[in-house]
């Protein structure tokens, strides 16, 4: 089991940057498959960027391709999401998310363990 707790959201301007972390308890966080997912209210949760065990996969949603960068750090525990070019659509609750496996997947249902989510707003 794998506990997640995100941490690096806030308010931001238009066009500006946040760093996401999502740091993990235990010490099997290499065998975890990660994602970061999104959810704007009213709205479904939405997979942002995945991130295969070892980091050699990675993959990410269309309106996010270009402008965030997903990464993770085994020895420490973390995965980042640095996100650049911020827009008004990305405002969102955040959530990083695990699942015991390899490869990466882009459905919600297929991961096992979630953070609470942090909040981005981008503000014009």
């Amino acid at each position: 089991q794998v506990q997640l707790v995100e941490s690096g959201g806030g308010s931001v301007q238009a066009g500006g940057s946040l760093r996401l972390s999502c740091a993990a308890s235990g010490r099997t966080f290499g065998t975890y498959a990660m994602g970061w997912f999104r959810q704007a209210p009213g709205k479904e949760r939405e997979f942002v960027a995945g991130i295969s065990r070892r980091g050699g996969i990675i993959n990410y949603a269309d309106s996010v391709k270009g402008r965030f960068t997903i990464s993770r750090d085994n020895a420490e525990n973390t995965m980042y999401l640095q996100m650049n070019s911020l827009k008004l659509e990305d405002t969102a609750v955040y959530y990083c998310a695990a699942y015991l496996g390899a490869g990466i997947r882009d459905k919600a249902l297929d991961y096992d363990y979630w953070g609470q989510g942090t909040q981005v707003t981008v503000s014009s």
